[in-house]
């Protein structure tokens, strides 16, 4: 790099050998003009911390020797999830292709080193995601998914032991939900760092702290969001195992409601936010519980109240006039008893009206049926023996005819056919009968 010229009005560091002192902004320059001219190459590594913002969209590269940060524009990042057809998402492995840039800052705005990425291509499954993959399949063929999603979590506790960082906002959304509920229970506090390869550890400390404490009825696990390199501690093995085997229900609310951890699939119940968790750890709203109980408690009072006062008030009366009260009753159990016995009279002479007219109502039946013997029935014989007698063959025979039969005496011979067959005949006189012969000349 070639000097640059020194400000007069700034002396340099005494017996210094360096050259300088130069001027920050064209020293800045002459860094960004160095790296660009350095050749534009390809690097593989594992997609991290991606951070779309307005113009660009930034992110990082690792593996496990080291880490580069990255950024794209938004136009060329555009043209890469269309050949890609899709964003690449954290925990892929990709190859990208660019060169280092720097942007020299001013006096207003910080510097920044980045790799200019111009292309990008998906190479497969990250190793990171991969990882997480395999060891959650691990955990759900032990059993350990399950393990706690069968602990019973009171709804009410009365004291609920917290992991988060100390200085973070989980923190404050944690007390805030809980004072909203109106609970006034205990909290234990268990702070830890939820960041970085120290993280997993000391929240495997505090968990068993907090376990040690009887007294705890269910434990939150918080932090706020972050990309998948931030939320890494919380797919620790050593973590989910220990939550898994915990006697104390663990409620886990890490990131946001796109973020998702292990110990969100280990946990009893897994949360979006801190708030969340802080509601779901006591299940009951304390404020409107309370709110309804005093409501219930007057209601009941008041009614106790009434009661007692009506009460009192029909003694009082009972006790100022008790004679005049037996006189009440004694006039209404005799005015009752006067209505009874006049109600049983009107219905005994009602009975008897009755019975009464079904009497003579009998004995028109009776003297009816008695003439109809006597009188109508003789008359009606008598008819219908003069219709008999009309009918009569015998007065036929008085008034002067004859009746002709056969020999045998057959039924009257009514045909000119039939007598001329019959030589012997009998004829029937009103006083006896001659035989007779037929003799046709």
């Amino acid at each position: 790099m070639p000097p640059l010229p020194v400000p007069p009005a700034c002396a340099g560091i005494p017996d210094s050998d360096l050259a300088g002192p130069f001027p920050v902004g064209e020293y800045a320059a002459a860094l960004r003009k160095k790296l660009r001219s350095f050749a534009r190459v390809q690097l593989v590594g594992e997609l991290v911390n991606l951070r779309p913002s307005r113009a660009r969209v930034y992110f990082e590269l690792r593996d496990p020797t080291g880490a580069i940060a990255c950024a794209a524009w938004r136009a060329d990042w555009e043209a890469i999830v269309a050949r890609a057809g899709g964003a690449p998402a954290e925990g892929m492995q990709v190859v990208v292709a660019g060169g280092c840039d720097y942007y020299p800052g001013s006096a207003t705005s910080s510097p920044g080193f980045s790799f200019a990425v111009i292309d990008l291509r998906i190479a497969g499954e990250g190793d990171l995601l991969a990882r997480i993959d395999r060891l959650r399949k691990q955990l759900d063929a032990e059993g350990l998914l399950e393990s706690q999603k069968r602990l019973a979590r009171p709804l009410l506790p009365r004291t609920i032991g917290v992991i988060t960082g100390e200085g973070g906002k989980a923190r404050d959304d944690v007390l805030a939900a809980l004072a909203r509920r109106g609970w006034a229970g205990r909290l234990v506090w268990g702070f830890a760092p939820v960041q970085d390869r120290h993280a997993a550890p000391a929240i495997v400390r505090a968990l068993g702290d907090l376990a040690a404490v009887a007294e705890v009825d269910v434990v939150i696990v918080a932090r706020g969001g972050g990309s998948l390199a931030d939320l890494l501690c919380f797919c620790d093995e050593t973590l989910c195992r220990t939550v898994a085997l915990l006697g104390v229900p663990v409620i886990a609310s890490v990131g946001h409601h796109t973020d998702r951890t292990l110990l969100d699939d280990v946990a009893a119940v897994s949360c979006s936010t801190p708030t969340h968790a802080a509601e779901a750890a006591v299940g009951v709203d304390c404020r409107r519980a309370r709110s309804e109980q005093a409501a219930a408690a007057a209601r009941l009072r008041d009614h106790g109240r009434r009661a007692v006062l009506s009460r009192a008030q029909v003694l009082a009366r009972l006790s100022r006039a008790p004679a005049a009260h037996l006189d009440r009753q004694r006039a209404r159990l005799h005015q009752q008893l006067r209505e009874i016995r006049a109600g049983s009279r009107r219905r005994v002479e009602s009975e008897r009206s009755l019975s009464a007219r079904r009497a003579v109502v009998l004995r028109r039946k009776a003297e009816s049926a008695l003439l109809d013997c006597r009188e109508r029935r003789p008359r009606e014989l008598q008819r219908l023996a003069l219709g008999l007698a009309g009918h009569d063959p015998q007065r036929t025979l008085e008034r002067g005819y004859v009746l002709v039969q056969s020999a045998g005496g057959d039924p009257i011979v009514t045909a000119a056919a039939a007598r001329r067959s019959r030589e012997q005949l009998r004829l029937r006189f009103a006083d006896g009968v001659l035989p007779a012969r037929l003799d046709e000349r």
